[in-house]
């Protein structure tokens, strides 16, 4: 494995990948629409689209692996989400069959499962997607599945929701609020048990799923999760006791709160999108025996260690801008939108 592809390498799951690959010695290709945040002396570049063949088959000519990182967010129009997620996802695994590429592994999500009634959630619990962004990532396993039956090796990681250095979305704002010396409300006051995962276990998945030398055994799904976590009300309090300033979670009536959200996310004036306000409510969260078993997997970090680990960056950051917005999903900023004006009352 000498010759490795990152799609959605400017994004912050592509850019730990490249680094991740570039010290393991591999000669790493990105491909992205946007270019890097900073420059890597020792990354061959390529700006273009997924959904362009001549693209994609400029980008993995010669490759040994294929990581396919590139996504489209929940936060995007519906048509963009299925054609990069679902048609982004064909065409380049056309173009690795093309080129004979003898591994891809496919960045999928446990969003598959939509809001599951069984936890933990096994990889053979059928896909149950309730939204465009988890109805995407089911179609693309679907195509997967497709290209798997033409004798392609394609493991597709399920990841729970990972947080690290560039990537936060929902955790800006409870790090906003708790550096600010605010209490954090949270619907029905959080006592729900809700996986997450620390971008640098997931790049650990990564690794082990490209460099293990089995097809058969890694061509099937891995779910990747953190294995120790609490309540969202007792991993997020943490943060606020990190914060120094002696506030706390305040639980919010579930059902007005709900019925609020959902019309400021309706009229744009919140980034709570449905599914996560399911995620809200229920216990969310997945066997990793698979991954263990199979590839070694075993997370490094807890909810909490992840959570800190990232709020500390975050505080440098915040610290070095000068108080100017850093929390950022991939590259597209998190905005509280109405929600800002809550602080008021916490």
């Amino acid at each position: 494995m000498s010759r490795v592809v990152v799609t959605g390498a400017a994004g912050m799951l592509g850019t730990a990948l490249v680094d991740r690959f570039v010290r393991d010695g591999r000669q790493v290709v990105g491909l992205d629409l946007l270019p890097p945040a900073a420059a890597h002396p020792d990354v061959e570049w390529i700006e273009g689209d997924i959904r362009d063949p001549a693209t994609v088959g400029k980008a993995v000519r010669g490759a040994d692996l294929v990581l396919h990182s590139a996504t489209a967010l929940p936060t995007y129009a519906e048509h963009e989400i299925r054609s990069i997620n679902v048609d982004g996802a064909r065409t380049l695994l056309t173009g690795c069959r093309d080129a004979d590429v003898p591994r891809v592994i496919h960045l999928s999500s446990a969003a598959v499962y939509g809001v599951p009634r069984t936890v933990p959630t096994p990889e053979v619990h059928p896909p149950q997607p309730c939204d465009p962004y988890s109805r995407s990532k089911a179609a693309a396993e679907e195509v997967v599945a497709e290209f798997r039956a033409q004798g392609m090796v394609i493991p597709a990681l399920r990841a729970k929701t990972f947080v690290g250095p560039g990537r936060l979305g929902l955790f800006a704002m409870l790090f906003e609020w708790a550096d600010e010396g605010h209490h954090f409300p949270m619907l029905g006051g959080g006592d729900v048990r809700s996986q997450m995962l620390d971008v640098d276990d997931l790049v650990d998945a990564v690794a082990a799923a490209a460099t293990h030398p089995d097809d058969n055994a890694v061509n099937t799904a891995f779910n990747i999760a953190a294995t120790e976590f609490r309540t969202l009300r007792q991993d997020f309090q943490s943060v606020l006791d990190a914060a120094g300033h002696g506030k706390r979670v305040v639980a919010l009536p579930t059902a007005p709160a709900v019925a609020v959200l959902k019309v400021l996310s309706r009229t744009g004036l919140s980034p709570v999108y449905g599914r996560l306000l399911q995620k809200l409510q229920v216990d969310s969260y997945v066997s990793t025996e698979r991954a263990a078993e199979v590839l070694g997997f075993r997370p490094r970090y807890s909810n909490r260690e992840a959570l800190l680990r990232t709020f500390d960056w975050w505080r440098r950051e915040h610290a070095r801008s000068h108080g100017a917005p850093t929390g950022r999903t991939s590259r597209a900023p998190w905005k509280q939108g109405a929600l800002s004006f809550g602080k008021a009352l916490f």
